[in-house]
């Protein structure tokens, strides 16, 4: 059984359509695939209204979250939330809060390479993002077409990088009012990605323990921006707090080189997962 619990769509910032995105799933041999795309449950209908026979389908929601340590350093992270409530009035009030967030900051990015000389404009990030959660794939994206850098990933390391002065923060929300919001929508919150350094700062175990304290029920383990080290450590983390240890490839399509079930999710884990108590069931045969 393959089981893939982190993808991204048009919904936010994937390259697929929702539909097009459990269809891919299915031709790579997936039995599980989880629809993740940042704050927001757009794609869900048109993902399970597509599902290809024999797929199953998770519905969930990749959550914008960030941690202020008591020295006043802030890192980002991201909650994965499966099975919620989507109609869940708190929830979709700090979703739109953030979606609208990425759409400042998305435009003030543009603005400041435009600034330095940048051939890249508004109007081309807004084409590309259509309706979904504009997110710097998006600027990305406009830059490659734009002929100045040879693909996503470039455009990331050179340009769009936090430690590149073009960089705007997001707004996020603190990830112990996330975990509240999503358990009492009735989600399952694991923690994406959560030793990803290669991203910027990572938070410490001791936070992962107060977090799931607060309701934390996973940790993933094996992702493509984890090395070896990482998913050890992770492994370990998980095991002495009693967290689920989930694998994911965090697909994006064509915005990121990583193909979809590259990570995976042990069969025996989905089923713990699924024993917990939920808002909703995954769509399935």
């Amino acid at each position: 059984m393959r089981i893939d619990l982190h993808t991204h769509s048009t919904a936010s910032d994937g390259t697929d359509s929702p539909a097009g995105l459990v269809r891919v799933a299915a031709a790579a041999g997936l039995d599980v695939v989880a629809i993740t795309d940042h704050d927001s449950t757009r794609g869900w209908d048109d993902a399970l209204a597509a599902r290809p026979d024999g797929l199953t389908v998770v519905p969930g929601v990749e959550f914008s979250c960030v941690h202020h340590g008591d020295d006043g350093r802030r890192v980002g992270l991201h909650l994965l939330a499966y099975l919620l409530d989507p109609d869940d009035v708190a929830l979709q009030a700090e979703w739109t809060r953030l979606r609208a967030g990425r759409v400042a900051r998305g435009r003030q990015m543009v603005d400041n390479l435009a600034a330095a000389g940048y051939p890249v404009s508004w109007e081309q990030v807004e084409t590309l993002a259509a309706d979904g959660s504009v997110g710097r794939p998006h600027i990305g994206r406009a830059l490659v077409d734009s002929g100045v850098v040879p693909d996503v990933s470039t455009a990331f390391r050179d340009l769009l990088s936090s430690r590149q002065p073009y960089y705007v923060r997001k707004p996020d929300t603190d990830v112990f009012e996330a975990l509240a919001l999503v358990r009492a929508a009735g989600g399952l919150p694991v923690f994406a990605h959560p030793f990803a350094r290669r991203r910027g700062p990572v938070v410490g175990d001791e936070v992962i323990a107060a977090m799931t304290e607060a309701g934390l029920i996973g940790l993933e383990v094996d992702h493509p921006d984890h090395d070896a080290d990482d998913r050890a450590h992770a492994r370990d983390v998980a095991r002495g707090l009693g967290l689920l240890g989930t694998g994911s490839s965090d697909y994006h399509g064509t915005n990121k080189p990583t193909p979809i079930g590259m990570c995976l999710t042990d069969p025996d884990v989905y089923a713990q997962l699924l024993e917990r108590p939920a808002a909703r069931t995954p769509v399935g045969p």
